[in-house]
């Protein structure tokens, strides 16, 4: 029996937004690794890191974007979206076990 799985299922309504390649630059091929990792150690630590060097976010934006700071909390699951050069793109969803 198959079932349809939404993004908001998977991450709900209201998810926390960041951006760790505001800390690492482009890594080319690790770039979706690295943002696998992060998300993992997230979900294991209660840590979200801020987005690096967002000042002032557009205030028509209404996602919940993770700035000036790490955010303390607990999270059992996590989409990670890598897009790359070349039309390389993936996204991964992480639930906790």
């Amino acid at each position: 029996m198959s079932r349809e799985f939404t993004i908001l299922q998977a991450v709900g309504t209201h998810p926390a937004v960041t951006a760790t390649k505001s800390m690492t630059g482009h890594m080319c091929g690790a770039a979706g690794a690295m943002g696998a990792v992060a998300a993992i150690l997230s979900m294991r630590d209660g840590l979200i890191p801020a987005t690096r060097n967002l000042e002032a976010l557009d205030p028509r934006i209404t996602l919940d974007v993770v700035a000036g700071g790490p955010r303390s909390g607990h999270w059992t699951t996590a989409l990670v979206n890598a897009f790359g050069f070349g039309g390389h793109n993936t996204s991964l969803v992480f639930a906790a076990a």
